[in-house]
């Protein structure tokens, strides 16, 4: 009886330790994924550029397929690679993320470039309006989950940053509870606002109070607004992120100078307005020197991306059958 006992109180034991643990798991994971709100934000920001011209029923199963893709990329990639650099070769991350920087840069600096030479994107949208809308939907889908890929990197790298050094495990499972829910935060985000719509439309047909019809009309008048104002914010956090990644990047290797200008600058312009402003002055200043170092970055990755890249990967994909 005595050995049953002591059994039961070695499993209670082990049971208050489990608890314990998993409770650490979620505050880490919870104070983690804090230190990456900012790159969360972005990710949220940018997809919804990807649901422009589908129609309305496609928009959520869209949102659910590069959610799955999303999570795909944060647990069985990001996870296992991310662990395995910070473990046994940690110098190979900066190198590793300003690649992703560049290709951020290059998605938002083709956006901008399209927008300002209305012919060029002119053809895109008429090649893309040739195919079928099967097609279209997993091509537009897949260049999502490419760029989730990238923002998933820097906010998994991040929330690792953010991890106490422990065991492998709790590190692994701390980074697998944020990966997902950040995951379900940011889809869960944008299936809200590409349905905002259809939800102001409910409202105004189905009720008879002038309030909340008018806030039904004012949703389905204002949304098509605001989704080209978020995707103007997803190109420009793109620029942003991709422009922070390659300068931290840059210092990392030990190429400074580029990251304490921007910081200098940014600095001296807080200063020379009043205190309750210095920090809104600053941080708009640092972001724009960034941005502006993507969108430059990204300029010059074009014709490198038209000239040398896709000719090369087009003849791989000739070799393998493919075209």
């Amino acid at each position: 009886m005595s050995g049953l006992l002591a059994l039961l109180d070695d499993v209670a034991g082990i049971a208050k330790v489990a608890a314990a643990s998993i409770d650490d798991v979620a505050v880490g994971a919870a104070k983690a994924s804090a230190k990456a709100a900012g790159a969360v934000i972005d990710d949220a920001a940018v997809t919804p550029k990807y649901l422009h011209g589908f129609e309305a029923k496609r928009e959520l199963p869209i949102i659910w397929k590069i959610a799955k893709g999303s999570v795909k990329n944060k647990l069985l990639i990001l996870l296992p690679v991310a662990l395995i650099l910070a473990n046994f070769a940690p110098w190979l991350i900066p190198p590793l993320l300003m690649l992703g920087g560049a290709y951020l840069c290059f998605e938002g600096a083709e956006k901008v470039y399209h927008t300002v030479v209305p012919h060029n994107a002119h053809n895109v949208r008429v090649e893309e309006s040739v195919g079928d809308s099967a097609h279209l939907e997993e091509k537009k889908a897949s260049g999502a989950i490419k760029t989730d890929f990238i923002l998933s990197a820097e906010i998994m790298t991040i929330i690792l940053s953010g991890i106490p050094n422990t065991n492998f495990w709790m590190e692994a499972s701390t980074l697998a509870v944020a990966g997902v829910v950040i995951t379900v935060a940011v889809y869960g985000s944008v299936a809200l606002i590409v349905k905002m719509d259809d939800l102001g439309l409910l409202m105004y047909a189905n009720s008879d109070w002038f309030m909340v019809r008018a806030v039904g009309r004012a949703l389905v008048r204002g949304m098509p607004y605001f989704m080209k104002l978020l995707t103007i914010v997803g190109t420009a956090a793109m620029l942003w992120v991709g422009g922070s990644i390659v300068i931290h990047g840059l210092e990392e290797l030990g190429f400074g100078w580029l990251g304490h200008y921007g910081h200098d600058l940014a600095f001296a312009l807080g200063r020379s307005v009043p205190a309750d402003f210095s920090g809104i002055i600053e941080w708009t200043t640092k972001a724009t020197t960034d941005g502006v170092l993507g969108l430059t970055l990204g300029l010059v990755l074009i014709p490198v991306a038209q000239k040398v890249i896709i000719p090369i990967v087009d003849i791989f994909s000739v070799k393998n059958g493919k075209h």
